[in-house]
């Protein structure tokens, strides 16, 4: 096996189509505008679809699209064909992709669009090509080099149909003001959602809290009894003023049980608000070297309203 063959296909491969993705961004101009004002103004669905290769890419686009916030799904040329035109419907706009624009299989679809009013927008390398006339948005794809030597395996070609899907997507994402938490709605599941978890969603509300004139005993009961290896301090409001830890105990060990909460405690602890992604707040707690967060709402003037353990957020993949 001739390894430094392998390895020089690979870097041509992976630089011919980055350099047909810069010669895509250059080529952009209206028309990419014009396709985002037309999915933007669709009441309905957007219809993604294609062909062979451009299919797959279409199928990927429509995920993309539909999980950033814009309501999309793939219909397949052939079987459209065979009922399943009447997935689209008025108040949809179609995105249809074919790299010769002369695909066959997407002539009943590119018609049903004509015949009721269904904007279509079309991604092309060719200009003049069958498809990209019948459309009301035109989108050509630059004449850039198959990344095999023979031209004949779609590859710069679908890479540059998927990088143009993704900056449709982006498009419509920022124009809509798609945040993280909107984001996570679509992704509850897997590495992503835990990411985007909160705090809130992760927190318990069975709080080990005392008032700070507790004695010792009593809060170390509690202590014992929570689990958390912590256990908070209150004033007479129920604001959090401190808390208790395992090194606070090794600090007071002398006298510790004729003491009060109040004496032993931390105070200014640090805590976290609801809203906070449980991501930051594992990065909080590494910095800090502890392991459990009281999680306060800021608006009743640091009432305890959880706690969190470090535990916590890495059984729900955070971290």
């Amino acid at each position: 096996m001739d390894n430094d063959v392998f390895l020089n296909t690979g870097r041509r491969v992976v630089l011919r189509e980055a350099q047909a993705l810069h010669m895509l961004a250059d080529a952009l101009d209206d028309s990419f505008a014009q396709a985002v004002g037309v999915l933007l103004a669709a009441s309905g669905r957007v219809i993604v679809s294609g062909m062979g290769k451009s299919g797959h890419i279409a199928r990927k686009i429509a995920a993309t699209l539909a999980s950033t916030g814009t309501p999309a799904h793939f219909v397949h040329p052939a079987e459209a064909s065979h009922g399943d035109l009447g997935m689209m419907a008025q108040g949809d706009a179609a995105l249809v992709l074919s790299n010769s624009g002369e695909t066959p299989e997407l002539a009943d679809l590119v018609a049903y669009t004509r015949r009721f009013g269904i904007p279509l927008i079309g991604v092309a390398g060719n200009a003049n090509s069958t498809l990209l006339k019948q459309c009301d948005v035109r989108m050509v794809l630059p004449a850039a080099q198959e990344a095999c030597d023979t031209g004949i395996v779609p590859t710069t070609s679908t890479a540059m149909s998927l990088a143009l899907g993704d900056a449709l997507a982006i498009a419509l994402m920022e124009h809509r003001r798609f945040t993280p938490e909107h984001f996570r709605q679509f992704h509850p599941g897997g590495k992503l959602g835990a990411r985007l978890s909160r705090v809130g969603d992760l927190m318990h509300d069975n709080l080990p809290m005392v008032p700070a004139d507790t004695a010792m005993s009593e809060t170390l009961l509690v202590m014992s009894q929570c689990g958390y290896g912590v256990v908070g301090v209150c004033e007479g409001s129920g604001a959090l003023v401190g808390i208790v830890t395992d090194g606070d105990l090794r600090r007071h060990m002398d006298g510790l049980l004729d003491k009060t909460a109040e004496a032993v405690m931390t105070a200014n602890p640090r805590t976290i608000g609801p809203d906070a992604l449980a991501e930051e707040a594992v990065a909080l707690m590494n910095e800090r070297r502890i392991t459990c967060l009281f999680v306060v709402d800021p608006a009743h003037s640091r009432n305890a309203v959880g706690i969190l353990h470090v535990h916590d957020c890495l059984r729900a993949g955070v971290g």
